[in-house]
């Protein structure tokens, strides 16, 4: 990949998982194309990374989704791995939460996904090859009382992302869920659990990693369920 034939595309590039998988597969050799909600966020890394492109794109807006893969493919070129790391999420009991916090997040965290899927996969299949890695956590597996606005739609994230990935993974297209059962180490993390040992926390370098191990496993070998914690972390 030295040569820069490769194209990723990364929803939800935000300062942590984000910013170190778009590192992550730039120094692979990938151009990538950066999707965040707004473009300023995403200037001093676009500068960073050779090659790469940023897109202002509310993932969760249908029309400017499909607007953004249109200009990927023509400044960028087809994506031959595609990262959903994109996620909104709000909070409370099933008494507590808003019924349109709940249809927000499953636009941004379902919806969207079948249009990147429905958007980019059919070239991957005339291909035969291809990635699609959802980033996920363990809100897909269980529903904790406060996290009614969430989980069902990381649950239903994961379904959808399986259905994909056991039609095209016989046509050599590999879709993986990962799921992360972690405090991730950004800033506001770090504040809000000051003073836990630095292990405590996953690192995105670390995530991206795995992500990039991947989207390159040998098709003999694939994974599609994929957990990460910390070693201390409490299961």
């Amino acid at each position: 990949m030295a040569d820069r034939d490769g194209v990723c595309l990364i929803t939800g590039v935000g300062p942590g998982t984000g910013t170190a998988l778009a590192r992550r597969f730039a120094s692979g050799g990938y151009r990538v194309a950066l999707l965040a909600r707004t473009r300023e966020r995403l200037a001093e890394l676009e500068r960073e990374l050779q090659g790469s492109r940023a897109f202002a794109c509310d993932v969760g807006d249908p029309e400017a989704l499909a607007r953004v893969l249109d200009e990927v493919r023509r400044t960028l070129g087809h994506p031959e791995v595609v990262i959903h790391n994109a996620v909104a999420g709000s909070f409370g009991t099933f008494h507590d939460i808003d019924p349109a916090d709940l249809e927000r997040n499953f636009r941004v965290n379902v919806v969207s996904l079948l249009h990147l899927a429905r958007g980019l996969l059919p070239e991957m299949v005339t291909r035969g090859r291809g990635a699609l890695i959802v980033t996920g956590n363990t809100s897909a597996l269980r529903g904790k009382p406060t996290f009614a606005g969430f989980a069902p739609t990381k649950a239903a994230q994961r379904i959808l992302a399986q259905a994909i990935a056991r039609e095209v993974g016989p046509r050599g297209v590999h879709v993986a869920y990962v799921v992360i059962d972690a405090v991730i180490d950004v800033p506001w993390t770090r504040q809000a659990f000051a003073g836990r040992p630095d292990d405590f926390f996953s690192q995105p370098r670390a995530i991206a990693d795995e992500v990039w191990h991947l989207a390159h496993q040998d098709r003999s070998a694939w994974s599609f369920d994929v957990e990460i914690r910390p070693f201390g972390e409490s299961w």
